[in-house]
Parts: C-alpha cells; structure tokens; sequence
C-alpha cells in the first residue's frame, strides 16, 4: 500500500519548496561563475587571478643597481597565457617590455599611471599593474591582459561596516526564515483546503457530502461542488421517483392485462369444456371474449406506440388536411361510438376552413386520447367542447373543454407523464396510464405543444398549439 504522504498536498509543497531553493541556488551559483569567471590556461576561473598573477609575477623578477633580470618561467607563464609586459622607472620610462603591442607608448604621465588601477578595456588588453617594493632604485611595471574584465573601485567605511555586518546577518537569516516558515505555513493551509476539495468530491460520490462554505480563494470551487451536490441530490430524486412511478405503472398495466385476460380464460374453459347449454350463449359467451380481447390489444398498442414514439421509430407521413372537416368527421366516429352515446360533445370553428400539413392518423390518435380523455374520467352527464380557431400569430388552436370533475395541482404536474395515472383511475380502470403521454409526443412530433387549465370541481381544458406555416383558407365551415 502506498504510504499517504506521496500524495499530501502539504508534502508536495514542501517538495516543491526544497526544489525550487536548490534550483536557485544552483542557478545563482553558475550565473556568478559565468559572470565573475575569467578562462585561464592552468584552469583557474576565478575573477581575481589576473591581480593575483600581477601581484605574483614580482617574485620572478629581480632588480639590482638598475640591472633588471626576469626569470624564464615568468617569460614563459607571459607567453603562455597571451600576456604582455612593460617595465617602468620612477619617472614613467620604460625600461624593459615583453611582448608590448605597438600601440602602447614608452612613456607615461603620473596622471595616466594613477587612472590605472579604474582604467577599463582598451585596444584589446586590460591593463594590470604591480611593482617591485624591493627594488633599487623603485620599479613598477604594466601587464597586458586580452580579456574585457571589469575594474570598479568600491570604498566604504570599514568600522561601520563591521559593525553593520552581524545586523545585516540578522536581517537575511531572519528575513530567510520567516519567508520559509511562510511558505511551510501556507502549504500546510493550502494542503487542508485541497483535502476539503478532495473529501467533498469523494463524499458527493457517496452521497454524504455537507455544503462548504462559500468564501476565500477557493470560493468557486465550493460552489461548483455545492452546485454538483444539489444536482446529483435532484437527479437522484427524479430517478428515484421515475423508478416508483414505472414501478407503479408495471403494476398497473398487469393489472389491467390480467383483467381482460381473466373473463377470456374463465368463458374460453366454458366452451372448451361443452358447458355451454345452447348456441345463444356460446355466442354471448365470444362476445365478451372478443370485447376483452380487444381491450387487451388496446393496451398493448398504447405500449408499443409510445416507445415508438419516445424512440423515434414511428413513421411520420405529414399530408395536407382540411383542418375543419377532419375534425368535424372524427368526432362525429366518437358520437357514433355505443361507449358514448349519451354524452354530449359540440364543435365549433371560429376560422375559416384551413389547409393544413399533419399525419393524420397520428393527429387523429392524439385528439381522440384527449376526447376519450375527458368522457372516460368524469362523470356521465359530462359536456365535452371541441374547438378550432387561429392565433394572430399564425398558430392553430384546438381545443378539448370539459365541465366535469377538474384535476387538482398535483395531478396537472405529471399529467404528460408516461409512468403517470391519475387518482380516478380506480374508479374508471379501462385507461392505460399512456393516453396523454402519447398525444403529447405527438403533438411534439407535429412541432407543437398542449397547455392544460383545470379546477377542481369546474373542468379542464386542453388546448393543442400547432404552428401553421403553409396553411390555406376557405370559406368558414362550423357546426355541432
């Protein structure tokens, strides 16, 4: 098992700390090597060697009486690294030069001998000097270096600055662990806001998660997780009330099969076994069957058209309607139904004849479940209104208007719902629960919407909006 502190915010930081401290120091340390570094032949780099190399080079030098006699190896060493030399007396007057460009005089001012040691790169060669202290009478001399090295002359007050130097140590050293204890105390801060995060994202997955506060840097982020909270809380809500509401309607669909199915089965066994006592009620006998037969049929159809439906496999064949007549025709085919023929239903156009671009049979399916609807669920002496009119906006309007019992607020809510049966379907069972969930994808499949307005105790009205884009007029054509 991997040990927790490879994956500590906390121990990253420190990490990451530690790695960037090493990475400046390496950094400042060849900066100051490829800054203050001066190539030499023995392979010394540091910046003083050619003071050092001045300031030793006396010692292969001596001078006696005016007589001047330079070792070989000083010659050599000069040779060797590309150098030049010049001796002068008291005066400024060369006595002895090694290797002296052209350009170089024999002679020099005091002037020009004391700006020496500030003088800076000049006809290729950086000029050094030094002097034999030893010497009779006193000697001083000049090498040529072919380097551009920068001389800068710093002076400061030495007793102040002795005195200056532990505060100033102070000053860095404190300056150094304050910033690093800083740096550890935000990263330790910093490690327990991302294990908030961390822990948040873990429990919304094991739907324990407790809202964070929304404040600080890391404001957006608990917001997003609250937000993620709620939503998956609310998806799981739908789905948990999709899964009872299926649940439900399993239950009420087999219910509603095993109905028909029992009488088929109870009088299919009555002719089956001869028990039948004349032919008057073998016929009666098939009749019930055949009537429960095509309930059950129905329900399966309802079933199979809404998957259909919602699935997008149902064939859609939109042909041009006289809106006016078609509707006349199939609501005079439910008058004529002996299921309902002692209730009232009227029609009435309030436009002219239109032409319009529908599927019929889809069309006429969806109206018929919101007709049947309103007869099947309200009470027997139930008036039903159909109406047909036009919006200014170039919208068609059909209109199902009952004055029967109402749907109450709750029941308005999941009407469209394919899971969903209201609370009088007990008393009228012969509905599959898919009736209006099925006209409303088809509306929908038409380009339209249903808008529903109920009160309990005062009816409902459905009303079907359907955009016309195309749509022809005739003379006006209404009737009951």
């Amino acid at each position: 098992m991997k040990s927790k502190k490879n994956f500590n915010p906390f121990f990253r930081m420190l990490l990451l700390l530690s790695a960037v401290i090493l990475a400046c120091m390496a950094a400042a340390i060849g900066l100051f090597y490829y800054v203050f570094s001066i190539p030499e032949p023995e392979g010394m780099s540091i910046a003083a060697w050619p003071q050092v190399f001045t300031d030793s080079f006396a010692s292969w030098v001596t001078c006696e009486n005016g007589e001047l006699s330079i070792e070989q190896i000083g010659l050599e060493r000069l040779d060797k690294y590309g150098l030049w030399i010049q001796f002068l007396d008291e005066s400024g007057r060369e006595i002895f030069a090694h290797n002296k460009p052209a350009d170089y005089p024999d002679r020099y001012t005091a002037s020009w001998l004391l700006s020496l040691g500030v003088r800076q790169y000049e006809n290729g060669y950086t000029l050094f000097a030094g002097s034999l202290t030893d010497s009779r009478p006193p000697c001083s001399y000049i090498i040529g270096f072919p380097y551009d090295i920068g001389k800068y002359m710093l002076y400061y007050n030495g007793s102040r600055v002795s005195r200056l130097s532990p505060v100033a140590r102070g000053i860095v050293f404190s300056t150094l662990g304050i910033l690093i204890v800083s740096v550890l105390a935000y990263g330790f801060w910093l490690s327990r806001r991302l294990s908030e995060i961390t822990d948040g994202i873990k429990s919304i997955s094991l739907r324990s998660y407790k809202p964070l506060r929304e404040q600080g840097m890391f404001r957006d982020v608990y917001c997003a997780l609250n937000k993620t909270d709620q939503e998956i809380r609310r998806a799981d809500q739908i789905s948990t009330e999709t899964e009872t509401k299926r649940r439900e309607w399993i239950a009420n669909i087999t219910h509603d099969l095993k109905t028909p199915l029992s009488p088929v089965k109870g009088y299919a066994e009555i002719l089956a076994d001869g028990s039948a006592p004349n032919l008057e009620a073998v016929q009666e006998y098939a009749g019930i069957i055949l009537k429960n037969v095509n309930h059950a049929e129905r329900l399966i159809n309802d079933l199979k058209l809404t998957y259909q439906l919602e699935s997008g496999f149902m064939p859609f064949h939109p042909t041009e309607v006289q809106i006016t007549r078609y509707v006349k025709e199939w609501i005079i085919d439910i008058v004529n139904d002996p299921a309902f023929a002692d209730r009232e239903i009227t029609f009435e156009s309030r436009q002219a004849e239109l032409t319009v671009s529908l599927d019929p049979d889809l069309f006429r399916r969806a109206m018929t479940n919101l007709v049947s609807n309103a007869l099947i669920h309200n009470p027997p002496g139930t008036k039903v209104d159909v109406m047909l009119d036009v919006t200014e906006g170039n919208e068609l309007l059909l209109t199902v208007c009952d004055n029967g019992k109402g749907l109450s607020k709750s029941e308005q809510a999941g009407l469209f719902e394919r899971y969903y049966r209201g609370t009088n379907t007990k008393e009228k069972p012969e509905g599959s629960g898919l009736g209006l969930a099925i006209a409303n994808q088809i509306v929908i499949l038409h380009g339209g919407r249903i808008t529903v307005k109920s009160f309990q105790k005062a009816g409902t009205e459905f009303t079907v909006h359907i955009p016309l884009d195309n749509a022809t007029s005739s003379p006006t054509d209404s009737g009951n």
